[in-house]
């Protein structure tokens, strides 16, 4: 898991980062409309699912791109953000990938203002 402090800084400024500054970043990050449409996909989690980055881009996260996450685990917690006008949800994963499962920790970041879900996704290892 990263350190407090770095995550923190991320999740700061997450939603003002660049293309190349979210490519740069140690985690994952996907940010979803609140319909669940990809809006940004960086470099590491396209890395880390196997997936070529720049196609993931306008489509449905949960139909089209991680139709493992469709459950109430993820995306019943996805939905309850959608909800609210803000809020921070943290919990643990695991990716069943064809090659092997993947632990991870999920960060769903919705700031205030913004239809946008930013999702983080940290590798917990094996």
């Amino acid at each position: 898991m990263l350190d407090k402090t770095v995550f923190e800084r991320i999740e700061d400024r997450i939603e003002k980062m660049g293309e190349g500054e979210l490519d740069d970043l140690p985690v994952g990050v996907i940010t979803l409309d609140l319909n669940a449409k990809i809006l940004r996909y960086n470099k590491l989690e396209a890395e880390m699912a196997r997936l070529d980055q720049r196609s993931q881009i306008g489509k449905d996260f949960f139909k089209d791109v991680a139709p493992c996450t469709a459950n109430p685990d993820f995306q019943g917690r996805f939905q309850e953000l959608t909800q609210k006008n803000f809020g921070v949800v943290n919990f643990d994963y695991t990716f069943k990938f064809s090659w092997g499962p993947q632990r991870v920790h999920i960060t769903f970041i919705r700031k205030a203002g913004r239809d946008e879900i930013d999702v983080l996704v940290t590798r917990l290892g094996g």
